[in-house]
């Protein structure tokens, strides 16, 4: 899928306002309104059997566990279908300006973290499946994604509309902001708290404020009152079957002291020398495999307990496997030999701040990338009991604000913004695909629990 035209060399050779008109002429071959069709490909394959065939990657002992968490709603399932939807969006047109795509772009993938200067600030949270490829197919999935989540939320088709919208016309905006924007002063761009707080109704600044209050607690220290348990005058990480669990061997069949100590050695390799400095200082306190997210379920995952100084210095860390993106077959290979480094290469791109102790290593020929757990994270909980549906757009606005800082970060901003233009003929398209997808979802979802149903798979219990 290569571009008529090399953009980069053009953004070497050329001023703003030209890429822009570049941009614009595009729209001669790709029309906007082109992004509102959705059909499926009459050789559409299986969704059941995308998913079982990931499956066969995982731990299998796990995988009922997904499927459990996939079927609790079309939202749910969404959240865990990335595969899915990436041969669906493979199969439309694109413009072929190029980015480094989130690749698994939704509702849910927001939130705030902590930078490196502790300020909070907002912006893309999940990078499992990041890889270059065309920005459109971000921000259909997102869209897609706004819709199943309203739904799920009770909000009605209106609303929903309203949110896709609001997205798509900050993404447009921001994007044209970017394109003016210097080199320099795009890398050092942040969407702050405070920022937020600026632009959102007061209704809305106050759940917010909460929001804000409580990423900020959630600090190493919160952690190891909330994730461990005082054993023989010490703490240690708690149990919770078959979620939580302590190991004494690694799938690989190596002990989990000779595991780690291999998982950690590859890990430093990719740190800077003061971050292996500062790590250097912690010592291993405890390890358990952890089952994370929705589309992630099956993956192996590890959170590693550290103390520092004293007891009142604890360090948490997660250990997650990286596999092949879902994007792979049909946008191009990493770069990257290891899918670790391909996240957190990613992440480093499209993150205004990423993790200080972000890094990646290999184990036994599995990928993985190291994270702080929950440093001064948090976002809006996804629960119809606890959301205002009324901000329902102002949330999905922020959305489409940070998705197109991260795209101005690694594409050009300015082809982007020429093609997008002015009016709101992308927004009313990005719409309708929204509603189009957002069926296929709903009928994808129903053929899962079929499948439940007849015995092609096996469902763990609800949680």
């Amino acid at each position: 899928m290569e571009s008529e035209f090399n953009h980069h060399l053009l953004s070497n050779q050329s001023s703003v306002e030209e890429r822009m008109a570049a941009g614009k002429a595009l729209r001669e071959k790709y029309p906007r309104e082109m992004h509102g069709e959705y059909k499926p490909a009459e050789n559409r394959a299986d969704p059941v059997s995308i998913l079982k065939k990931q499956a066969e990657t995982r731990l299998p002992f796990l995988v009922p566990i997904r499927y459990a968490r996939m079927l609790t709603s079309p939202f749910a399932f969404l959240r865990g279908s990335a595969a899915v939807m990436a041969a669906d969006l493979a199969a439309a047109n694109t413009t072929s300006i190029r980015v480094q795509t989130c690749g698994d772009m939704h509702v849910a993938n927001f939130g705030v973290f902590g930078s490196a200067e502790r300020s909070l600030v907002f912006g893309i949270n999940d990078f499992d499946e990041t890889l270059p490829g065309p920005w459109e197919w971000d921000l259909k999935r997102l869209s897609a994604s706004i819709v199943s989540a309203g739904r799920f939320l009770g909000a009605n088709d209106k609303l929903c509309k309203e949110a896709v919208l609001a997205a798509s016309e900050l993404y447009r905006k921001h994007m044209k902001k970017y394109a003016n924007m210097g080199y320099l002063e795009l890398y050092y761009e942040t969407i702050q708290g405070s920022d937020i707080l600026k632009v959102i109704s007061p209704s809305a600044k106050k759940r917010a404020e909460k929001i804000f209050e409580k990423a900020g607690k959630r600090t190493h220290m919160q952690v190891l009152a909330k994730l461990t348990d005082i054993v023989d005058k010490k703490n240690m990480l708690r149990e919770n079957a078959p979620f939580i669990v302590r190991e004494t061997h690694s799938q690989s069949g190596r002990s989990i002291n000779e595991a780690l100590g291999l998982v950690l050695d590859s890990y430093l390799n990719s740190l800077a020398d003061e971050k292996k400095k500062l790590l250097n200082h912690y010592r291993i306190v405890d390890v358990v495999r952890k089952v994370v997210g929705v589309g992630s379920v099956g993956t192996r995952c590890w959170v590693i307990f550290l103390k520092g100084n004293h007891s009142g210095d604890p360090l948490f860390l997660q250990v997650k496997e990286a596999q092949t993106s879902v994007l792979e077959p049909f946008a191009e290979k990493s770069v990257y030999s290891n899918h670790g480094q391909r996240v957190v290469a990613g992440q480093r791109i499209l993150q205004a701040a990423p993790d200080i102790f972000i890094g990646w290593g290999e184990v036994d020929g599995i990928h993985f990338y190291i994270r702080q757990l929950r440093d001064m994270k948090g976002g809006v909980e996804f629960d119809p009991e606890k959301v205002k549906i009324k901000n329902l757009p102002q949330y999905t606005a922020l959305c489409g604000w940070a998705l197109a800082l991260a795209h101005a970060k690694s594409g050009d901003a300015a082809i982007i913004a020429g093609y997008a233009g002015k009016s709101s003929e992308l927004d009313k398209a990005m719409a309708r695909f929204a509603f189009s997808y957002a069926a296929q979802t709903e009928n994808d979802y129903t053929a899962l629990a079929e499948a439940a149903k007849k015995g092609r798979i096996n469902v763990a219990e609800p949680e």
